[in-house]
C-alpha cells in the first residue's frame, strides 16, 4: 500500500539504523516579565540513541525531564543546539527548506490531545487529507480514495466518520483520526508524544492494539513517549529512561522493566501501582526524595543524586556514562542495582531487535 506519488525504499536501508541522535542538546533562554535573561533550561543535554526498521523505542521519565523537546528535536521542530540526527544516514541538522521537507514526510507524529491536533472547523476527510494536499501527493480523486482507505485502515468507517467534525468523536475515535493523518503518507517513523495517556484505560489498550498492527502491516518504526513505565513495555522493543535532560537507563523492554539497574527506574516501578514495586515499605526501599531539581541549574555530576538514595561523593564529582551491564542494557549510574536473585525469575528473552547496544 503506496500513497500517490511515493517512491519505494532504495534497497539495503534495514542494513543501518532508520533513526540516530547523537549527541544531542538542547537549551532555552527563559526571560523574566521585564524581558532581562532570566537563565538557560538544559531540557536535553547529550542523549543518544538508534531506531531499527521496525522497531519501537520507547522513552520514559517524569513530566519535564525532556521526553518531548527530544521529539520534537527529532523532527527539528526546532533543531537542536547541537548533537546530529540521522535519518537514513542523512543528518537532519544540516539539511534546510525543501530538503528537509523532503525527509519530513517519512516522520510523521501523534500528539497526547486529539482534540487539540485536530482543527475543530475541518470534517474527518479533510483532516485525514491534509498532509498529501501539503506534499500534492497525487490529484483530489486520488487523495479522497487514499483518504477513505487509511480510515478504514485505523477502524473508522469513512461513510459515517469522514463527514464528521473532531466535536462529533469520541475520545478514541479523534486519536484514530490523527492516526489516519499520520499514516496517509506512509512513513517509516512515527512519533507517538504521549498518544494514549489521555484516554481511559480500556480505549488505551484498543489503541495500543492498533499500533501494534499498523506497525506490522505497514513496517512502521515508532518512537514512543510516556510516563507510564508499565505502559511503555507494553509496546516498546527497547526502553529509555530519562531523567532532567538525560538518559539514565537502556535495554529491553521485559529486562528494563523486571531488572530494573538504575534507582530512578526502581522508583518509577515503585510507583506504579500492582507492580512487584507497590509494597515498597515491606521491600525496605526508600521513597524518592523530594522534587526534581531545576533544569536551569542541574546538580553537578550525576543529576539525580540529589534524589537518590545511594549517592556518594563520587556522584556529585563525576557525571556517569552509560555503560552496558548485560546484553543491550545499558546504565548510567557508579553505583547500579543488582539484578534480582530470586529462584523464580523468569529468563529474559531477547530479540534480535532488542539487543543493539546504544
Amino acid at each position: 500500500m503506496q500513497p500517490p506519488g511515493e517512491e519505494a525504499p532504495a534497497s539495503g536501508e534495514e542494513a543501518q539504523p532508520l533513526l540516530s541522535a547523537r549527541d544531542v542538546v538542547q537549551e532555552f533562554t527563559v526571560r523574566d516579565y521585564g524581558g532581562a535573561k532570566g537563565g538557560v533550561v538544559h531540557a536535553v543535554s547529550g542523549v543518544s540513541f538508534d531506531i531499527w526498521p521496525g522497531e519501537t523505542l520507547g522513552i520514559v521519565g517524569e513530566t519535564g525531564s525532556g521526553k518531548s523537546t527530544l521529539a520534537r528535536c527529532v523532527l527539528q521542530a526546532p533543531p537542536p543546539k547541537a548533537g546530529a540526527v540521522l535519518f537514513r544516514g542523512a543528518d537532519l541538522t544540516r539539511l534546510r527548506g525543501r530538503s528537509l521537507l523532503r525527509v519530513r514526510r517519512h516522520m510523521q507524529m501523534v500528539f497526547q490531545d486529539p482534540f487539540g491536533s485536530l482543527d475543530p472547523r475541518w470534517r474527518v476527510r479533510d483532516i485525514v487529507e491534509e498532509p498529501l494536499v501539503a506534499y500534492r501527493a497525487g490529484g483530489r480523486a486520488a487523495r479522497r480514495r487514499r483518504a477513505d482507505e487509511v480510515l478504514e485502515l485505523v477502524g473508522l468507517d469513512p461513510g459515517s466518520h469522514g463527514g464528521r467534525r473532531p466535536r462529533e468523536l469520541s475520545g478514541g475515535q479523534a486519536q484514530r483520526v490523527a492516526i489516519a493523518r499520520a499514516v496517509a503518507l506512509e512513513p517509516s517513523l512515527i512519533i507517538c508524544d504521549e498518544a494514549v495517556s489521555s484516554l481511559d484505560v480500556l480505549i488505551q489498550a484498543q489503541v495500543l492494539n492498533l499500533f501494534e498492527r499498523l506497525r506490522t502491516e505497514l513496517g512502521l518504526s515508532y518512537l514512543f513517549i510516556a510516563h507510564d513505565l508499565a505502559l511503555v513495555k507494553q509496546v516498546s522493543d527497547r526502553v529509555a529512561v530519562m531523567y532532567l535532560g538525560k538518559l539514565c537507563e537502556v535495554g529491553p523492554g521485559e529486562s528494563v522493566y523486571r531488572e530494573p539497574r538504575h534507582p530512578y527506574t526502581r522508583a518509577l516501578l515503585d510507583a506504579i501501582p500492582g507492580t512487584s514495586g507497590s509494597g515498597r515499605a515491606a521491600a525496605g526501599r526508600p521513597p524518592i526524595k523530594g522534587e526534581p531539581p531545576s533544569p536551569i541549574d542541574p546538580p553537578s555530576g550525576c543529576r539525580f543524586r540529589t534524589r537518590c538514595p545511594r549517592a556518594a561523593e563520587r556522584c556529585a564529582a563525576e557525571e556517569p556514562v552509560l555503560r552496558e551491564l548485560a546484553s543491550g542494557h545499558a546504565v548510567a549510574c557508579h553505583f547500579p542495582l543488582e539484578p534480582p536473585a530470586t529462584p523464580d525469575a523468569r529468563p529474559v528473552r531477547l530479540g534480535s531487535t532488542t539487543t543493539r547496544s546504544v
